[in-house]
């Protein structure tokens, strides 16, 4: 079962993917499972889509081929679904369920929110020594 975060991260690396399976008229066959299985091995994420000849939504297929082939169900949107299954054999940090990348976007927000906040305190710093010196120049 993945968590949230595990499918927030897999639903963001499957926009780049292509559909790699097609489901159609045969709807899912013991030859698309085997197909899915050989897939999941060697991909561990896979994109899949519905022709509009089959039978299924898009969730009905996502909910078969993942029980089928021992998936986990990422997503779904439109005609296409997105499933996962961890190879424990594969060497392959990006796809790896225990390590979830660090957002470069909120890393960069608070290196700046670092900098500004340091800017702050040498502007008032800055202004607190200029009237310490007027008040000390004026006596």
């Amino acid at each position: 079962m993945l968590t949230s975060k595990q499918r927030a991260e897999f639903r963001a690396q499957a926009n780049s993917l292509k559909p790699m399976l097609h489901i159609g008229k045969d709807g899912i066959s013991d030859a698309l499972v085997a197909q899915a299985k050989e897939t999941l091995l060697a991909h561990e994420l896979v994109k899949c889509r519905v022709l509009e000849t089959a039978l299924l939504t898009a969730n009905e297929a996502a909910d078969a081929l993942a029980e089928a082939t021992g998936a986990d169900f990422v997503s779904a949107a439109g005609s296409t679904f997105v499933i996962y299954k961890n190879n424990p054999n594969k060497n392959n940090p990006k796809h790896a369920v225990a390590k979830i990348k660090r957002n470069p976007v909120k890393e960069g927000a608070k290196a700046r929110a670092a900098r500004a906040k340091i800017q702050r305190e040498k502007r008032n710093e800055y202004f607190k020594n200029k009237a310490i010196e007027e008040k000390s120049g004026n006596k």
